[in-house]
Parts: structure tokens; C-alpha cells; sequence
């Protein structure tokens, strides 16, 4: 990770005053002054500040049900962060794991171990997420199948040269449908409907892959053991 991320994990520290630390030569990485905070650490590095050795803070794993009218950012704009929901020391330490728009609801992942997250957010890992979608017009057995086989083959987004990955598609009514993605464009799944000539009118993610959604509105919990082995197998 980052040699100013470190020194925030092992220390009270915030960003802006580890930076300074580092900038100051305050900080060495295996015996040597360092004052690159962008520098990479690894865990076999002895990190020290003020000749004190550091010891990172074992990484954190949580879900979070987002609500409607949040950010799925660290900081507050148009809407609030989602990050006021979480009552834990350090929150603004961790990061999300697949952003979601402001108006769409459901499974958030958060962590401060960016190892464990590219695992999740990569393609070549084909992490199946689950959304649910609720579409302005209604589809027949017919539509479906045909929105489902163009899905799978792949298709191509406005302003995109590559063709999406295989995607799968299950009805559930007449408006509604479950789709499960492997990877996680801008605007994804709004766009691969309109691409079809539909509008998504409610979006939800409800699974990241074996991580289902399970408390309430604006609450959170910690992952099982289980469940961040998932990610790692």
C-alpha cells in the first residue's frame, strides 16, 4: 500500500498529517529516509516513524445496505457520503468496492485492503454481481429471451469499441429482472437497457458473489471469516 496509507492504518494519524510526517523525514522504510508518500510498502518492509517501528492495523472488512440519495464517496457533494453510516472508528480509512450511483440502493463492500477488493473488482475474476432492475416498460417471455441472448453474446455501449461481457439475464415480472455482471462499467447496466431501448426506473444490487445482502436499510455488519475467504479462494 501506499507509505501514506500505512502510516494512517498504524497510527492516529490523518492523511494530510502523515503526509507532512513523510515530507519532513520523519518516516524510514528499511533503515532509509523516505518523503515519497505515494512510495509502496510491503508487509517485509520495517517502516518506522520517528525511529519507531509501525505496525499496521489488521485490515477491516464490512457490507453496508445503501440507501437511495448517498454517495459511494468519501466525501460529501449533491448527497451525503454513505460513510456517516458507518459508527466505527477510522471509517474514512476504508474504501468501497464497486461504486454505486447516487440513486441506486443495496450491497456496498467497504475495506482498507485494496489486495482483497482488486480481487472483486477485476474482470479477469469474473466476481458475478447481482442487481435487480425495475424497467419503465414491460417485457413478455419473447422480449425477455431475446434482451437475455443479446446479453450474453455481448454488446456494444455508446462511445465504447469493446463489447460487454457475458451477462445473464432472469425474469422475475413483467418489470422486473435479475441481472448478473462480471465486470462494472460507468453506468452499466442503464446503459446495456438502453441499448435495448429500455429504461432502468430502480436499480439494486443484491449479491457480490457468494456476499448477499442481508441487514436493513442504512445498517451494517462485518464480514464472516467465510466470507472474505470467498474473495480470496
Amino acid at each position: 500500500m501506499r507509505l501514506d496509507k500505512f502510516l494512517c492504518k498504524s497510527t492516529d494519524l490523518d492523511r494530510d498529517a502523515a503526509s507532512v510526517a513523510i515530507i519532513n523525514g520523519s518516516v524510514t522504510v528499511n533503515g532509509a529516509i523516505a518523503t515519497d508518500c505515494a512510495m509502496q510498502v510491503h508487509e517485509n518492509n520495517a517502516v518506522c516513524l520517528n525511529e519507531k517501528p509501525l505496525m499496521p492495523r489488521p485490515s477491516r472488512y464490512f457490507m453496508l445496505h445503501k440507501p437511495a440519495d448517498t454517495l459511494c464517496s468519501n466525501v460529501d457533494g449533491a448527497y451525503p457520503s454513505l460513510f456517516h453510516l458507518l459508527d466505527i472508528e477510522h471509517a474514512f480509512d476504508l474504501h468501497i468496492v464497486g461504486r454505486l450511483d447516487a440513486d441506486t440502493t443495496g450491497l456496498v463492500l467497504l475495506t482498507d485492503d485494496g489486495r482483497w477488493s482488486f480481487n472483486i473488482i477485476s474482470p479477469q475474476y469474473q466476481c458475478e454481481k447481482v442487481y435487480r432492475v425495475t424497467l419503465r416498460d414491460p417485457l413478455d417471455s419473447e422480449a425477455t429471451a431475446a434482451i437475455a441472448a443479446t446479453f450474453a453474446a455481448g454488446l456494444q455501449l455508446q462511445g465504447e469499441t469493446a463489447l460487454t461481457l457475458p451477462a445473464t439475464l432472469q425474469q422475475v415480472d413483467e418489470k422486473t429482472v435479475l441481472l448478473t455482471l462480471t465486470e462494472g462499467k460507468f453506468h452499466q447496466v442503464k446503459r446495456m437497457f438502453a441499448a435495448v431501448g429500455n429504461k432502468v426506473v430502480a436499480l439494486h444490487r443484491a449479491q457480490i458473489g457468494a456476499v448477499t445482502l442481508d441487514v436493513d436499510v442504512g445498517e451494517w455488519r462485518e464480514l464472516t471469516l467465510a466470507e472474505i475467504a470467498s474473495f480470496t479462494a
